[in-house]
């Protein structure tokens, strides 16, 4: 098979077109500009373009399939050479459907959690030694790539992504994939600037319910009304509700309770003890014992950006999350300060996606963090501008979060002075962000903040 993709640089693209290299396919791609860690990724396996730019020469008839990326323009010349020359065009989710369509696929679908509980389902089936194929939207320890596909493994495991298919295709990604196994995390909304109302954004969730493969499973989140409501109306599916796993917090870790027994986790918050209760379900349905399980999520470390331990000492924890939206910002604060609740907690969110960047959309974040004994948020006028957003004022993101004594920055400067000048004894930083404080190494700054302690 020779397949070549536009727009070969992307974060599940490159990922992808490594997979189908590994899978002895052909692999050729462009992009018009590839930063690592995609760059040396696609390097080190031959697949990195020679020159940087789109073109139609690449695409000759022999091609068996042309695989689209977001990030290229619907007047791309490789596409209307691919066009004019009839070769098949894809999305990578509908190509990833055309290799796995004869496959049990597990979807996790949802506003938040997705890539947790996809994580949580893989790590427990690779634990127990299963032969399965997984699509995930974050790099996971012990998985190389975020894509497997292969003809050996009967099972794949996606991470249902709700956001558009490619720039000819703007159905969402995750209605592609005709789930045997579902699953809804909740419904928030959020990234206005594609689904501009909650009506439409609801109705994505309703359709992909509707997709779900007759006979098959739907699980969701029992705490939301909406998904509840949508689920109920489904009959030609089996549907079930879960909500948090029995749990209890201890000063050092938090731990399940199942059986008289109680396993040690290294994760921890309420959406965790969510997200691990419809992974048990799902990895029950895919033939994994009780035992197997609890065994398999106790070495289960996380995932890449969501609750991340950076640094650590006996006087200060630094965690980097994901976070940005405001049902995200809300659960991963809370989930630190019940963890971590005889310690200060400096929550510091960077305002950073084109949502929240936007001034009709900001009282949305209305006592997101009021959990936070410390809050901090921070935006830059720069990023407004780039997104074409009209400005925002300190007073009013201040005002929308409804805090008084909330921090907010404008300078990336201002705001490392201000943490490396806190005195950090007995304290908890949690850095949230879908960006990374224009250019802040997370890693590096957390490093700084312990060794303030030392």
């Amino acid at each position: 098979m020779r397949v070549h993709f536009i727009s070969i640089g992307g974060a599940v693209m490159h990922n992808l077109a490594i997979a189908l290299s590994n899978k002895g396919y052909q692999v050729t791609g462009s992009d018009d500009e590839i930063y690592d860690p995609s760059k040396s990724r696609l390097e080190a396996k031959g697949l990195l373009p020679e020159s940087w730019g789109w073109f139609p020469e690449k695409i000759t008839a022999d091609l068996d399939a042309v695989i689209v990326g977001m990030h290229a323009r619907i007047d791309n010349p490789e596409i209307a050479k691919a066009k004019e020359l009839n070769i098949p065009i894809y999305s990578f989710p509908e190509y990833v459907y055309e290799q796995s369509k004869d496959k049990k696929r597990v979807v996790v679908g949802g506003s938040h959690g997705k890539t947790t509980t996809t994580s949580m389902i893989m790590h427990v089936l690779k634990e127990q030694g299963v032969n399965f194929d997984y699509l995930v939207g974050a790099q996971l320890e012990g998985f190389d790539l975020m894509v497997r596909l292969s003809d050996a493994a009967e099972i794949i495991v996606i991470e249902g992504d709700e956001y558009p298919s490619s720039p000819l295709d703007r159905r969402p990604k995750f209605h592609w994939y005709h789930p045997d196994i579902a699953i809804i995390t909740g419904i928030a909304w959020d990234h206005i600037n594609v689904f501009p109302t909650l009506d439409m954004y609801e109705e994505l969730f309703a359709d992909f319910i509707k997709m779900i493969k007759p006979g098959g499973k739907l699980f969701y989140c029992s705490e939301d009304s909406v998904l509840k409501e949508m689920a109920e109306k489904a009959t030609h599916i089996d549907v079930k509700a879960y909500e948090a796993h029995p749990n209890k917090v201890t000063p050092e870790d938090t731990r399940l309770l199942h059986d008289d027994k109680e396993t040690p986790l290294k994760v921890f918050g309420t959406h965790n003890m969510q997200n691990i209760q419809v992974a048990y379900y799902v990895c029950k349905e895919l033939g994994i014992s009780d035992n197997d399980f609890y065994k398999s999520m106790e070495s289960f470390g996380g995932a890449s950006k969501r609750l991340q331990l950076l640094e650590k000492n006996n006087k200060v924890t630094v965690f980097q999350d994901f976070a940005h939206s405001p049902s995200k910002l809300k659960a991963t604060t809370s989930a630190v300060k019940e963890q971590y609740n005889d310690k200060h907690l400096v929550a510091c969110m960077e305002l950073h996606t084109f949502s929240s960047l936007s001034a009709k959309f900001l009282s949305h974040y209305k006592d997101t963090m009021e959990k936070a004994d410390t809050a901090i948020v921070y935006f830059n006028p720069h990023t407004i501008e780039h997104k074409r957003l009209e400005p925002i004022s300190i007073e009013q993101v201040k005002e929308s979060f409804g805090r008084e004594d909330l921090l907010v920055y404008n300078d990336s400067q201002e705001l490392q002075s201000l943490l490396k000048g806190m005195s950090w004894d007995n304290k908890v930083l949690l850095l949230m962000s879908s960006g990374n404080f224009d250019g802040i190494s997370l890693k590096e700054f957390a490093k700084e903040i312990r060794e303030l302690t030392e």
